[in-house]
């Protein structure tokens, strides 16, 4: 059994993470990923393993309630609990960057 993943693997989680390696990183994660692989391919040789339950733990579907309309909040008193704001729009942090 193969101890390590390949460079292109590691490049490729790399790229999905969004993150940069250098070489000597690549050569650390090659080793550390394939065992944190090992290691989670373990579950499966526990004793009542089934892939159904590791989906969703219960039995019971989830009981949702019916969407009723409501009184709409006044976009004023909305922006007085607001940190910043632009119009009657609320200000957030950029969370997710258009950079690739």
């Amino acid at each position: 059994m193969n101890n390590k993943l390949t460079k292109e693997e590691v490049l490729h989680v790399a790229h999905l993470a969004r993150i940069k390696v250098g070489e000597e990183e690549i050569e650390k994660y090659q080793v550390e990923l394939k065992q944190l692989l090992n290691d989670v391919d373990k579950i499966k040789e526990v004793d009542g393993y089934d892939e159904e339950r590791m989906i969703a733990p219960w039995e019971r579907d989830a009981v949702l309630r019916d969407d009723e309309p409501g009184e709409m909040l006044n976009p004023k008193e909305v922006l007085k609990n607001a940190p910043r704001h632009s119009g009657n729009y609320i200000a957030v942090p950029i969370v997710i960057s258009e950079e690739a």
